[in-house]
């Protein structure tokens, strides 16, 4: 009996808590056996593209509207009143912009003040003119009578025009004094706050018509041949990650003052409706004189960077994402060449809906 009573206690205090343990570890290698591996990442892929036409790349440049102008003054004064705020479109003629005016006011009234007697004085000088003459025809007057009598109608007249044209010259500064809007349009900018002092020539309000943008760029004289206006062009939007034709409309003939290079105008034949003013796009020409057969080309969205690498993940065994690194050649519009490490018609992930990294498993849409 004795002995039995040992057994228990050593089970009591020695066994058990081992056998404890090794429950509780199975439990746990249950719990983590049972831990679900995480989804796989939908994907996009595409084949690389061959090129069938070639293009070189003119230059960048801020997007902005074709009509488009900042607004300033020819007089000085004092901003009385903005009655229009950026954004808020405006009719042609309306006013944007108020300036103190009560010297004008003043010459207003001294050139009004002024007609009145010129007016007076030439209607007084008429009438003697003509009474000299008919007492000239009668005999009645001298011919020097007479010609003092002409020299006094002819300055009266004068007179009487130089008040009116003064009073006219007043009537145009009241135009730079109220300002308005010269062409329907959107306000982009108001350059000046009220209560401010306004000189002549200072920007005040700046106004552009949207619908229609155009983006400058500047073409090397290595690519200058054969563009005309009408060329038709390739504009990448950065921001919007997309292309949109274009249309060469102005081509300048000199870079005397510009390096060797040519001053580019294209208009865009699309315009998306994300487009603003200011965004920044480059430009792409045809090039007929590289020869682009055969050249594989992948979208920049696509790439990936990472240091002074850059590559693209592909689909590895059991549908998972491989980073691959290339050797990119020159651009093309949202596209880039690829030198080596991809062929052509092999596919790539184009996007995805998470995080990638190698060996991440994925499946493909």
């Amino acid at each position: 009996m004795k002995t039995m009573n040992g057994i228990f206690q050593t089970i009591k205090t020695g066994w058990l808590p081992g056998i404890f343990i090794l429950v509780f570890l199975a439990c746990d290698g249950d719990r983590k056996a049972k831990v679900t591996e995480p989804a796989p990442i939908p994907v996009k892929v595409a084949k690389v593209a061959v090129a069938g036409e070639g293009y070189f790349s003119a230059g960048s440049g801020p997007i902005k509207a074709v009509n488009s102008t900042t607004i300033s003054t020819r007089i000085m004064g004092l901003v009385e009143r903005i009655p229009v705020k950026v954004g808020q479109k405006v009719r042609k003629g309306q006013i944007l912009i108020s300036l103190r005016n009560a010297d004008l006011q003043a010459k207003k009234a001294q050139a009004e003040a002024s007609i009145i007697a010129a007016e007076a004085g030439f209607a007084n000088a008429e009438k003697d003119y003509r009474r000299y003459v008919n007492l000239f025809n009668q005999n009645s007057a001298s011919q020097k009578e007479l010609d003092d009598m002409t020299v006094r109608y002819e300055t009266a007249k004068a007179e009487y025009e130089a008040a009116k044209e003064m009073a006219n010259e007043v009537d145009a500064q009241f135009a730079y004094a109220n300002i308005r809007a010269p062409f329907n349009g959107v306000v982009t900018n108001t350059h000046i706050d009220e209560g401010a002092l306004a000189n002549p020539g200072m920007p005040l309000v700046s106004l552009e018509a949207p619908g229609n943008f155009e983006v400058e760029a500047k073409v090397p004289e290595t690519n200058i041949t054969g563009l005309r206006p009408g060329t038709q062009a390739k504009v990448f939007i950065k921001v919007l990650n997309t292309t949109v034709k274009g249309e060469l409309t102005e081509l300048s003939t000199s870079a005397q003052f510009s390096g060797g290079q040519y001053l580019a105008t294209v208009e865009l034949q699309e315009v998306p409706e994300e487009l603003l003013s200011g965004m920044f796009a480059s430009v792409y020409f045809p090039d007929d004189t590289e020869e682009t057969t055969g050249a594989a080309f992948v979208p920049r969205s696509a790439l990936v960077e990472k240091g002074q690498l850059t590559g693209v993940y592909t689909i590895g065994p059991e549908d998972t994402a491989i980073l691959r690194w290339l050797r990119l050649g020159k651009p093309r519009g949202e596209e880039v060449e690829v030198l080596s490490g991809l062929a052509v018609d092999e596919e790539y992930i184009l996007s995805a809906e998470g995080k990638l990294f190698n060996g991440a498993k994925v499946t493909i849409q």
